[in-house]
């Protein structure tokens, strides 16, 4: 068995969807057709994809998310009472890409989800497709779902006052419905899973910070809020099953949506937020530097796993800027629990990021590499 996750050399999760893959899934949208006639190939691809990964070293082995349209809304619309009845808008425009300089020039825009009766998980979600990944590897598979708080964009407008007259109720839904889903994967086997947020990296953003007002939030203590959500998710799960958050900045097509450091939110995700591991993007400026996590309690077996590689341009790395990076953090965070990933997955959306297989398969390779040289081991 490989050592307890997450490893030295870590990933987010989604991979590039190979051509014959992504051709059918375009035909399945412009025909109308559900993504579940497309199992068959979608099992091939997945197999292929689960050889590559082990083919590079990694022992977090993921299906891709290649069975999804998008990270979180093939997840959250599987919920009755979630939908999503249009984009959300941002400040009077619309997109995570709206700070971002999309290839295509024009922005993408996040799914809004609108709650319009009770929250209600009438069947397992993603545990068939982990026990596929499971019965095809004999490493650690590991289970992506979209984080909790996905459901509290919008704030008390996107949430029926009918269904929901108080909105403790509605969280407690949610938790129930979440907590549902991870006893069953537990069931399974699942020992590795990873929530998806881009609301705690909005709140790193002055000017998303106001989107935040407008949904009738106050930026202060929202943090909390989620917080609170998180655990009462997780609280329930299975003893041995490591829970992992990754903060997402945007990151579809190559896009981005917030910038700024921790600083507003760290004291509370390194302290109140009861996961096991923290996903932190790291790839570039926007994110700023190491300081918030002087925040990390002392003494604690949390894992930071730094996601300093990019999955949103082709350069490839350099291996010392990179062991450099690491030392840096390793000022704050003692370097037993610091671990290398890229700061995200290549599709977030199953059209992929604007890199090429080969860019893909270099850059998980250097995280590979690079955590063996700097802790001895890719574990």
């Amino acid at each position: 068995m490989s050592a307890t996750p997450p490893f030295r050399a870590d990933q987010v999760g989604s991979l590039l969807r190979p051509k014959e893959l992504l051709d059918a899934n375009e035909k399945a949208i412009a025909e109308h057709h559900a993504l579940d006639g497309l199992r068959e190939l979608q099992d091939r691809c997945i197999r292929q994809a689960i050889h590559f990964q082990e083919s590079l070293g990694l022992h977090a082995i993921t299906d891709g998310e290649y069975r999804r349209q998008s990270f979180a809304s093939d997840f959250i619309e599987k919920l009755e009472g979630a939908g999503t009845p249009g984009h959300l808008a941002i400040n009077g425009t619309s997109g995570e890409g709206i700070q971002g300089k999309p290839l295509s020039g024009k922005p993408f825009a996040p799914r809004a989800y609108q709650v319009t009766g009770k929250l209600r998980r009438a069947r397992p979600i993603e545990v068939e497709n982990f026990k596929f990944v499971k019965a095809n590897t004999t490493r650690t598979p590991k289970q992506t779902i979209p984080s909790p708080t996905m459901l509290l964009r919008g704030g008390r407008a996107a949430v029926s006052a009918k269904a929901y007259p108080d909105l403790q109720e509605f969280y407690a839904d949610i938790a129930k419905v979440y907590r549902e889903e991870l006893n069953e994967l537990g069931a399974a086997g699942c020992g590795y899973v990873q929530l998806d947020d881009t609301n705690y990296a909005y709140l790193c953003d002055d000017k998303l910070r106001g989107v935040f007002r407008e949904w009738g939030y106050d930026p202060e203590e929202v943090p909390e809020r989620f917080a609170r959500l998180i655990n009462s998710v997780i609280a329930g799960r299975p003893a041995d099953m490591v829970a992992g958050i990754h903060l997402c900045r945007g990151n579809s097509g190559g896009q981005w949506a917030a910038q700024g450091a921790y600083e507003p939110v760290a004291e509370v995700l390194l302290n109140r937020l009861e996961v096991d591991a923290y996903f932190l993007e790291y790839d570039d400026a926007r994110s700023g530097g190491f300081e918030p996590l002087r925040f990390y309690p002392k003494g604690s077996r949390k894992k930071i796993v730094l996601g300093l590689v990019s999955t949103k341009k082709p350069e490839i790395e350099s291996k010392e800027v990179l062991k450099r990076r690491i030392e840096e953090a390793a000022k704050y965070v003692p370097l037993e629990n610091l671990c290398l990933s890229p700061q995200c997955g290549f599709a977030s959306t199953f059209r992929g990021n604007p890199v090429t297989e080969e860019v893909e398969r270099r850059k998980l390779a250097l995280v590979v590499e690079t955590a063996a040289e700097v802790w001895g081991s890719a574990e």
